[in-house]
């Protein structure tokens, strides 16, 4: 599928519009999809979404129908696209890809099933695990806690790095982020490894930051958990390969798009998650009796293809805790 038809799938806000009206008027219920980020590069995400969907009996088109709202990276549209959704008087809000808070903000009324990078207790989403309360719950994933394991994995495969250069996103108001970041330079210290730290907060600072790691000879790169770096999937593989630089992300899909290796929750089932979840409160349940689900599944993917032409060799000790050997 072309990546047009992938976009008009998805829907623009001008196009979902009359067709989610339509389906409230025949009573069909609506859910609106909330994201920080674009619909090409979610593609795969919302057809997780769809299956969770389906796992409860709902099926796009024939009996619910979905508006989607983008930002497109620019998170700070979130309030305003969260306000339109609650404009639109739909039946569940699906908040995710960043900034989560901005469809609590919008609505104490309408369901919302969030996506939470971090704790969703300590980021004010939920006031506990077991009971969310109010009109939220959440599906969590790990994707601030795992930063200093990534940094071992990392070192095991390129024992000798004297630098390793960690990007880092310093517009991510997440507090979760800053302590994933905060723990990786402790555990650098702890081993006695060197980093050096680059921000990176559009696209153009991504060029920047690996035009700084190569003047500065860094030997490997340690990309942080966040909703950008993961729409910027494509850039930060190609440079890493351009400048040939060992590097290590957050999500399988960097590995499948010809990173090196990842180490994460699955994103992927942590959207199917959400899926199930919007289709339990479509049927009935409220936020507030839905635990926060947490993603446990964590993965480690290794892309072979990437090590051989960076002239790497994976120790046996990492292929044999691998969960995926992409050849």
């Amino acid at each position: 599928m072309r990546r047009r038809d992938v976009i008009t799938l998805l829907g623009s806000a001008a196009a979902a519009w009359p067709l989610a009206a339509r389906a409230q008027q025949r009573g069909m219920p609506v859910i609106g999809f909330l994201n920080g980020q674009s619909p090409d590069q979610f593609a795969p995400y919302v057809v997780a979404f769809r299956q969770g969907l389906k796992d409860t009996g709902y099926i796009e088109g024939q009996n619910v129908a979905i508006e989607f709202r983008w930002a497109n990276g620019r998170l700070d549209q979130m309030p305003a696209l969260a306000t339109e959704l609650v404009a639109r008087q739909v039946n569940v809000i699906v908040a995710s890809g960043g900034r989560p808070l901005a469809a609590k903000a919008a609505t104490g009324k309408i369901p919302i099933v969030a996506m939470s990078g971090g704790d969703p207790v300590r980021n004010g989403l939920v006031t506990s695990f077991n009971r969310p309360g109010g009109n939220v719950t959440a599906v969590g994933i790990f994707a601030y806690a795992l930063g200093p394991k990534r940094l071992e994995i990392l070192r095991e495969l390129v024992p000798k790095a004297k630098v390793i250069a960690v990007l880092v996103n310093p517009t991510n108001r997440d507090a979760e982020s800053k302590l994933d970041t905060q723990a990786v330079e402790s555990a650098a210290r702890a081993a006695g490894q060197q980093i050096n730290v680059l921000n990176a907060g559009n696209e153009r600072d991504i060029d920047t930051a690996f035009a700084t790691l190569v003047q500065r000879g860094d030997d490997a790169l340690l990309v942080m958990g966040d909703p950008f770096f993961n729409s910027r999937r494509e850039q930060l593989v190609a440079l890493a390969a351009r400048h040939m630089v060992p590097a290590i992300y957050e999500w399988r899909e960097f590995a499948a798009a010809g990173g090196l290796m990842s180490y994460g929750s699955s994103i992927t089932d942590a959207y199917r998650q959400l899926g199930v979840y919007a289709g339990k409160i479509l049927k009935g349940a409220k936020p507030a009796d839905l635990p926060v689900m947490q993603a446990v599944k964590v993965e480690l993917v290794i892309n072979l293809k990437t090590a051989k032409t960076l002239g790497l060799t994976f120790p046996l000790t990492l292929l044999g805790r691998a969960d995926e050997v992409i050849e």
